[in-house]
């Protein structure tokens, strides 16, 4: 009887996070379908470039707390089942990225596959569902990265990174409520975030990765990109 709640609960994880707040919230503040705006995507940095940043912002707030709902309520049903603590918000990312809601089908009407973001606001939400201080140091270094860096996939990927990292140094202090299995945990995300986000690796390792415009490294691009303009006008 255990396995089957058990079960439920990862199930309920993937269900949750399969709801599409980023398509939601542009739509009702745009009128757009945010899958057919740049990366198509329906996380909190895309929902930004179609609306703006009170969306984005929105979307990534509601994004986090479906990581979180599927952690407590995982905790609250089987307070002992810590393998289902941290399965619940996994499944929760995993339905982000694969919407259950946003199937996607060919021209002849073939399923083609589901739609869905990237996963960094559900996985953070999933590390506060299970140490809820994590959001205290998670998050300002996630928005370090985002403003200096400049690169959301960067960004997205350092968040189950910190996660690792944070919950292997409260094991490691000896904290009576830490678990390996919540290291496992980020581990895990962490190789969810970057099989999703496998075009901008790709990016990435070519030097043709998007940077945002309001980081610092998108404000010295651009910076130098108008100094070369001018050279080159100069020239001319």
């Amino acid at each position: 009887m255990q396995l089957l709640i058990d079960g439920g609960l990862v199930l309920l994880g993937y269900l949750l996070g399969s709801i599409p707040f980023g398509l939601l919230v542009v739509k009702l503040k745009t009128g757009k379908d945010i899958r057919t705006v740049e990366s198509g995507r329906t996380g909190g940095t895309n929902a930004f470039r179609a609306a703006g940043f009170g969306a984005g912002l929105l979307t990534a707030l509601l994004d986090i707390f479906k990581g979180t709902l599927a952690a407590w309520i995982a905790v609250s049903v089987n307070p002992d089942g810590h393998w289902v603590h941290i399965l619940a918000p996994l499944a929760a990312i995993v339905g982000h990225n694969y919407s259950l809601y946003l199937p996607e089908f060919d021209e002849k009407g073939k399923f083609k596959r589901l739609r869905g973001g990237a996963g960094g606001a559900p996985a953070l939400g999933g590390a506060v569902g299970l140490w809820a201080p994590a959001v205290l140091i998670i998050l300002p270094l996630g928005a370090l990265v985002f403003f200096t860096i400049g690169y959301a996939s960067v960004t997205t990927m350092s968040v189950a990174l910190f996660a690792v990292v944070v919950f292997a140094v409260r094991v490691l202090q000896g904290a009576p409520d830490a678990s390996w299995l919540d290291v496992l945990y980020g581990v895990i995300a962490l190789a969810l975030l970057m099989w999703a986000l496998r075009p901008n690796i790709h990016k990435l390792l070519n030097g043709t990765e998007r940077v945002v415009s309001i980081s610092l490294h998108g404000k010295l691009k651009e910076r130098k990109e108008h100094k070369h303009t001018v050279v080159t006008q100069h020239e001319k």
